[in-house]
């Protein structure tokens, strides 16, 4: 099998729901808090769809008897005037149908309308609450496009389907059974000929939805590598240029743009070449019921009258477009079930371990840190942690060292509770982190990583992120701290620049700056330090050091570190090598035991 045919099959499998019924039901579900619109729908559906088939068959009457009026008024030398009994009541009943066909549906379509955005409103909060809910391993495991995707387009999909492809069915399925039942009643004959033309119709247009959904995805597929591709390279223009690869840059993004052309062509010829030839059929169709009707109105006047023959083409119209548009509505129902799907599962998912129902309060922590006998692993098959043990006094500064993937983040992850422990038990004060709510837990430790985050706002909303209410005096003073305000001072507003396009226009270092400027400003009891200066120069990192020594003057400090020279201060080192702490001690005591962190430091300093 092709790749390609093989893509195209996961597309159309990917765009299929797997338990279509029970979402469904669980979708049908979320809407009963709008029963009363629904129903409102329901009358105005079952009332537009009788006026739609009945509509035409009444016109059939007012014409016959406009017809005769006229051919008596012609016989009896008569002037030909409308009078209201019976064609002018007979016109203005038809003219008042059409006029109620058009306020039914504008109701229908406006509380649809309205049904479908309170649904996905509900089911976007529903999202939000859920994103607090879950783990962290959820975020690890999944990408942000993908996320994203379940949040934006799949409930758009919803949204788009819920207010014109349901309707659009439902209408459709009433107006082609009204149809067929009025054409049957009319002439049997000429209703069979419609059908047979119809079946040929639809298995063409079957055929090309199932290809068009395939090839659609295939083009959804292209234009995100394209997507991907431009932001990749968008970011990271100044490596492209400064390694000459703007040529083979170009050359990707261009087979991209080719793939999108290709895949759009595709999709595009079969979209647009299908409906010439389902109307030819129906033209093909039209013209041979119209030679049989209109030698039954000569030869069988009373069997085919020219008001009857009228009614019987709106028929035909009525029928048609709905036949033709079956597969594509069903696939466009399936997707959106697919996409409904999708963000049930996302609701579904595995959450945090519910905060204790009667938490211990801790307003402000003194800082003694226990580890007792603690286990973890990412998978409950695979212990990555065994038997974790070791006590940070209050005050304290605890150097976590190891080399890359040994453990030192989960270890931070663990104590702030991102992850929960297979065995043991963490304490903060005595009290098991367990027995505290995350946010009260969290309250007391103060965090500075190595990747910088910064959202989009001012560098005083920024620097204030853990303290909203802080006044200027006080977000100034712990920029002050970080050795962050004078070059704060000299952006174009200071403190109420406004970073944009993930403050690209402040430098790496002085975006750490930035979320140290945060620490100092929150004052909490414990502190978090994750090679908190690795992206500042010596002098700055210097001064940043001598204001972390101060912060840190009471508090107890958690610092990971790669260089040994950093944390040769510390009260006690842990020693990690494979997620578990294999020495522990003083640096004192760690280079006379001559083990793994003395090779470490010796390698580092010889």
């Amino acid at each position: 099998m092709k790749m390609t045919e093989r893509k195209r099959i996961d597309a159309v499998e990917r765009d299929a729901p797997k338990h279509a019924r029970r979402t469904a039901a669980r979708l049908l579900g979320q809407l009963k808090n709008q029963r009363g619109r629904l129903i409102v729908v329901g009358v105005c559906i079952v009332a537009y769809t009788l006026l739609n088939v009945f509509t035409p068959y009444y016109s059939a009457i007012v014409i016959d008897a406009l017809i005769g009026a006229i051919d008596a008024a012609v016989s009896g030398g008569t002037p030909f005037s409308v009078s209201w009994e019976p064609l002018g009541r007979e016109m203005t009943i038809m003219f008042a149908m059409y006029a109620a066909l058009a306020v039914v549906y504008y109701i229908q379509s406006y509380l649809m309308a309205s049904v479908a955005e309170k649904l996905i409103l509900t089911l976007r909060r529903q999202i939000a609450e859920k994103l607090n809910k879950l783990p962290l391993r959820f975020f690890d495991r999944n990408k942000p496009g993908e996320i994203l995707s379940r949040v934006t387009s799949d409930l758009d999909k919803v949204s788009e389907t819920l207010q014109t492809g349901l309707l659009k069915l439902l209408t459709s399925v009433g107006t082609v059974i009204g149809s067929l039942v009025f054409m049957f009643c009319l002439s049997p004959l000429l209703a069979l000929i419609f059908l047979a033309f119809s079946v040929v119709s639809l298995i063409i247009t079957n055929v090309v939805a199932k290809k068009n959904l395939a090839y659609s995805a295939e083009r959804q597929e292209a234009v995100a590598r394209l997507t991907g591709l431009a932001e990749e390279y968008y970011t990271g223009r100044d490596v492209i240029k400064a390694y000459n690869r703007e040529r083979e840059s170009i050359a990707a993004v261009s087979d991209a743009a080719e793939e999108v052309r290709a895949a759009s062509q595709r999709t595009e010829f079969l979209t647009n070449s299908v409906n010439p030839l389902i109307r030819l059929l129906s033209r093909l169709s039209q013209a041979v019921i119209l030679l049989i009707a209109c030698r039954w109105m000569v030869v069988r006047p009373d069997l085919m009258t020219p008001g009857l023959a009228q009614a019987f083409f709106q028929y035909i119209t009525l029928a048609s477009e709905p036949l033709t548009e079956t597969s594509y509505m069903i696939n466009s129902l399936q997707s959106a079930l697919a996409s409904a799907e999708r963000t049930f599962e996302f609701l579904d998912g595995e959450e945090e371990v519910p905060d204790t129902a009667h938490p211990a309060v801790l307003e402000r922590a003194r800082g003694e840190i226990a580890f007792e006998h603690v286990s973890f692993g990412y998978f409950p098959d695979k212990i990555l942690m065994k038997d974790i043990s070791f006590v940070a006094r209050p005050g304290q500064k605890i150097a976590v060292v190891g080399s890359t993937g040994a453990g030192k983040t989960t270890l931070i992850n663990l104590l702030m509770r991102f992850y929960e422990v297979n065995g043991g038990r963490i304490t903060v004060d005595g009290i098991p982190t367990t027995e505290l709510t995350r946010s009260g837990l969290r309250r007391n430790f103060g965090m500075v990583l190595q990747d910088t985050w910064l959202f989009g706002g001012t560098i005083a909303e920024n620097i204030a992120y853990g303290k909203p209410d802080a006044t200027r005096e006080e977000i100034v003073r712990a920029a002050r701290m970080a050795r962050v305000d004078y070059f704060i001072r000299t952006m174009p507003q200071g403190y109420d620049t406004v970073l944009d396009n993930d403050a690209g226009n402040l430098s790496v270092g002085q975006r750490q700056l930035i979320t140290i400027a945060r620490v100092f400003l929150c004052n909490p009891p414990v502190l978090i330090l994750d090679e908190a200066t690795s992206s500042v120069d010596t002098r700055t990192e210097a001064e940043i050091g001598r204001a972390m020594s101060e912060l840190m003057c009471g508090r107890t400090s958690f610092v990971i570190a790669h260089w040994l020279s950093t944390v040769r201060d510390a009260n006690c080192i842990l020693f990690m090598e494979n997620g578990n702490i294999i020495e522990q001690g003083s640096h004192r005591e760690l280079l006379e035991k001559g083990g793994a962190y003395a090779a470490l430091y010796n390698s580092q300093f010889a």
